[in-house]
């Protein structure tokens, strides 16, 4: 399975590295083929160097040592999510044919999409038999 991981899962993996997050993460590397999209890794940084500066050197490591498929973000008028900032993403999901967006974000969790499908951490463990 293809699954795009938001930023917000990194974020939480990144700073909780027992989280339930983190442990998704390391799932997802393992079992799927993780994709990431280049608005994730740009929001990842920024949000870092506002609310946790210390931990940037760790996110270069995590995305340095990760296993993904780096994806372009895509640009268009088209609005399917109420967030314009996660419409790029979204956009890169569809294209890039993801399964699913791995996210904790309301605005994706809102959407009515069959694909790709957009699931929490629990719904994903839930979805996959593994206990989280």
């Amino acid at each position: 399975m293809k699954i795009l991981v938001d930023t917000n899962i990194l974020i939480s993996a990144l700073l909780f590295p027992k989280s339930k997050p983190a442990k998704a993460l390391l799932y997802v590397s393992q079992y799927h083929e993780m994709i990431l999209c280049d608005r994730n890794i740009y929001e990842l940084r920024d949000v870092l160097k506002r609310k946790a500066p210390d931990s940037l050197p760790d996110a270069d490591v995590l995305l340095a040592e990760l296993s993904y498929e780096l994806i372009p973000a895509v640009y268009n008028a088209q609005k399917l999510i109420r967030d314009a900032k996660d419409q790029p993403i979204l956009n890169a999901a569809i294209i890039a044919d993801v399964d699913v967006i791995l996210t904790g974000d309301k605005d994706f969790l809102s959407l009515d999409l069959e694909h790709p499908k957009c699931l929490t951490v629990s719904q994903f463990f839930e979805e996959e038999g593994v206990e989280d």
